[in-house]
């Protein structure tokens, strides 16, 4: 039998609260049928990585919640130079989403942003003002899955769980309500699929635990563009990437968030069901060893 590559697959600590594993069987059978060998390993505590041909973060979810922890592992990962794709630079920088101010200053379009250092209500109210909007979103800047988020009217208080933290502030975007989110898949710097997802009535969150629905999307030639651009602000170019898009008032597209570290990839809607991915991430093999 040829040798199968190994593939550490980081996944959840034990005790966290959301359910992980059928993601996880559809994009091990994904790898599995390109020829990667799959094991688990808890972001967590992985233990010795050292025998793995290639260490995958797709599932180290609830990062945002101990990101000390998370730092940690990135630094030992960079330290042992070990095979991590997307590469550690790129993960480190992907995980605090101070990046957008970054994707801003290089020309792309991103979801107008400010970073407060402790929340307050004189800081809603200047941004307010530098926005334009009545509306405002507030989300951490180390964050995953809306944990934190929270959408804020005129002349409401700061939520309390996030007075005087570290806050991200964003006007609400009008396309949110209207047209929803946009993700952009893309594999070894290809474009793969897209799709659109739309929030519950009466909610602007478009995640599935929050009644969030997705349907395939057929990208145009701007959102294409902006996704494009997007990547290519990160540091080294990412093996697999997701690009979320939104909408202003007058229909053109912001990037919402750049999705690099452990992104649901939604692979039931590629064409090939989500071969290229499998394809991308076998040949990362070959860079990795090149490196």
């Amino acid at each position: 039998m040829p040798y199968q590559p190994r593939v550490a697959l980081l996944v959840p600590a034990p005790d966290y609260d959301e359910r992980w594993q059928p993601a996880f069987a559809r994009k091990a059978a994904v790898l599995a049928a390109a020829g990667l060998a799959v094991e688990q390993r808890a972001w967590t505590d992985p233990g010795d990585l050292a025998g793995f041909d290639l260490i995958l973060p797709l599932f180290a979810w609830g990062y945002q919640r101990d990101p000390a922890r998370w730092y940690a592992l990135l630094d030992r990962l960079e330290a042992e130079a070990l095979p991590v794709v997307n590469p550690v630079p790129v993960l480190r920088w992907n995980s605090d989403k101070a990046y957008l101010a970054e994707l801003g200053a290089a020309g792309a379009a991103a979801v107008p942003t400010i970073d407060v250092a402790a929340l307050d209500e004189a800081s809603l109210a200047e941004a307010r003002a530098r926005f334009g909007a009545d509306e405002l979103v507030i989300k951490p800047a180390i964050s995953g899955g809306a944990d934190g988020t929270h959408r804020i009217a005129r002349g409401a208080p700061p939520p309390a769980d996030a007075l005087g933290q570290r806050r991200l502030i964003q006007p609400l975007m009008a396309g949110i309500l209207t047209e929803g989110e946009v993700s952009l898949f893309f594999f070894a710097g290809c474009f793969s699929h897209a799709i659109v997802k739309r929030p519950a009535a009466g909610d602007f969150r478009v995640q599935e635990q929050f009644g969030g629905r997705e349907m395939a999307w057929e990208p145009n030639a701007e959102a294409l563009a902006l996704a494009v651009a997007a990547i290519a602000a990160a540091p080294a170019p990412p093996v697999y990437a997701r690009v979320d898009l939104v909408g202003d008032a007058a229909g053109r597209p912001h990037i919402m968030e750049l999705e690099l570290i452990e992104p649901s990839l939604f692979l039931h809607f590629a064409p090939d069901s989500g071969a290229g991915f499998g394809r991308a991430i076998y040949a990362a093999l070959s860079w990795m060893t090149q490196r």
